[in-house]
C-alpha cells in the first residue's frame, strides 16, 4: 500500500523532498516508479554539480603542453621551470606535459624521468624506438594529450611561455579556435637561411591553396574541436603548418621577436631545412607536376619544330647531314636533363604514394609514462 504522503530524505540533507500523491487504486509496483523518478532527479542535479571540478569559484581546465624533444638535456630543466612559474599565476588552467623524445642518445630520456618522478600526475613522457621526426613526436604528442586545450612548445625556450596566458585569454574570450605565434624578425639567424626561409612562404603561398603564414610557428594554443581535427590526419607524410591551416578554424596570429635557444644546439641545419620545404610543397601542391608537364610539352614542342627546320633546310639548300652533330648532342642531353628532371618531380610524388599505401606506424613507442 501507498501512503498519501512520502518524502525522501537525503543523507546530503535534512530537507524533506516530498512525493506526489499516490491513488489508493495504482499498484506498488507505480508507486515504486514514482519514487524513483523523484530519487533520479534528485540525484541528477547533485551528480551535476559534483562533475564540474571547481576551485576557488573557478572551473579548472587543463592545458596540454606537447614538447618534441631531440637532444634537449639541458633545455629540459629550464623549460619546465619556466612553465611552471606561468602556470603558478594562472588560477583556473592546470598545465598538463607530454614530452617526446625522439629518439635522443644523450640525457634527453633520463630528464624526462626525473620530471615525471618529481610530478607524476602532470608531467608525462613517451619514448620512441628511434629517431622518427619532428613530425611524428608532435603528431603522438596530439594523440597522448587529453587538455580542453593543447599547445604544441619547443623546449629551448624559443618559444616564450609568458605568452601563454594572453594565448587562452583570447580563446576564452574571443571567438576563436586557435592562437598562433609568428616570428617578426630573424635575428641570430644566418643570412642564407632566412633569405632562402622568406622565399619558401612566398612560393608555397603563391602555389598552393593553404595559406601558411610567413614566419608561423609550430607554437599555439588551440581547443579540443580543433585537436580532434587535425588527428582525423593521420598521413604518414606530414607537414605541420600545412595541416594547422588545411583544417581551417578561425585563427589570431601574435608577433613576438625571435629568440635564441637558452641551451643546448639545434639539430636543424641548411640542408635538413631544405628537404623539410621541399616535402611542404609537395605535400600540400601539385604545382611541380604541371611545371614537369609544361616544360615536356614545350620540350616536345622545340623538338619538333627543331627536327622540321633541319629537314627543311637539308631539302632546299642542301649540304652535310653530318654537320652540326657536336651541337646536336648538347641538344639531346640539355633535353635528356630536363627529361630527368621531371622524372625526379614525379618520383618525388611516386614516393609518397609508396609510403602512404605501406600503411606503417608513424611512429613506434618503447617507454611511456
Amino acid at each position: 500500500m501507498c501512503c498519501p504522503d512520502r518524502y525522501l530524505f537525503s543523507s546530503f540533507t535534512t530537507e524533506r523532498v516530498p512525493i506526489k500523491k499516490m491513488p489508493h487504486n495504482y499498484s506498488n509496483t507505480l508507486s515504486e516508479i514514482y519514487l524513483a523518478k523523484e530519487m533520479f532527479s534528485f540525484s541528477n542535479e547533485f551528480t551535476h554539480i559534483l562533475s564540474d571540478e571547481k576551485i576557488g569559484g573557478f572551473l579548472m581546465k587543463t592545458l596540454s603542453i606537447i614538447v618534441p624533444c631531440y637532444y634537449e638535456e639541458d633545455s629540459l630543466p629550464l623549460f619546465y621551470q619556466a612553465a611552471e612559474e606561468i602556470n603558478s599565476k594562472l588560477e583556473d588552467i592546470k598545465f598538463e606535459y607530454w614530452f617526446i623524445n625522439d629518439g635522443s642518445t644523450d640525457g634527453t630520456l633520463p630528464e624526462m624521468r626525473k620530471l615525471n618522478e618529481l610530478d607524476p600526475e602532470n608531467v608525462h613522457y613517451v619514448s620512441f624506438s628511434r629517431n622518427f621526426g619532428k613530425e611524428a613526436a608532435l603528431y603522438c604528442g596530439l594523440q597522448q594529450a587529453t587538455g580542453d586545450y593543447v599547445t604544441v612548445m619547443d623546449a629551448d625556450l624559443q618559444d616564450p611561455p609568458e605568452m601563454l596566458p594572453e594565448m587562452i585569454d583570447i580563446i576564452e574570450n574571443e571567438d576563436y579556435d586557435c592562437v598562433g605565434t609568428r616570428r617578426t624578425t630573424r635575428e641570430g639567424e644566418p643570412p642564407v637561411r632566412s633569405f632562402f626561409a622568406r622565399l619558401f612562404y612566398k612560393i608555397i603561398n603563391r602555389i598552393s591553396d593553404t595559406e601558411i603564414v610567413d614566419g608561423a610557428r609550430d607554437f599555439r594554443v588551440m581547443t579540443r574541436q580543433m585537436v580532434d581535427a587535425i588527428l582525423q590526419m593521420s598521413e604518414y607524410n606530414r607537414f605541420s603548418k600545412g595541416i594547422f591551416s588545411w583544417v581551417g578554424f578561425r585563427t589570431k596570429y601574435l608577433e613576438y621577436k625571435n629568440r635564441e635557444r637558452v641551451a643546448g644546439k639545434t639539430s636543424w641545419n641548411f640542408w635538413s631545412l631544405f628537404k623539410y620545404s621541399v616535402d611542404g610543397i609537395v605535400n600540400f601542391s601539385q604545382f611541380p607536376l604541371d611545371i614537369a608537364s609544361f616544360v615536356g610539352f614545350i620540350s616536345a614542342f622545340l623538338s619538333g619544330c627543331g627536327i622540321l627546320f633541319i629537314i627543311i633546310r637539308y631539302i632546299v639548300y642542301g649540304g652535310d647531314p653530318t654537320s652540326g652533330w657536336a651541337s646536336m648532342v648538347c641538344i639531346l642531353l640539355f633535353v635528356g636533363g630536363i627529361q630527368l628532371f621531371c622524372l625526379g618531380i614525379v618520383g618525388k610524388y611516386i614516393g609518397k604514394i609508396f609510403t602512404e599505401v605501406k600503411h606503417r606506424p608513424i611512429y613506434i613507442i618503447k617507454e611511456k609514462k
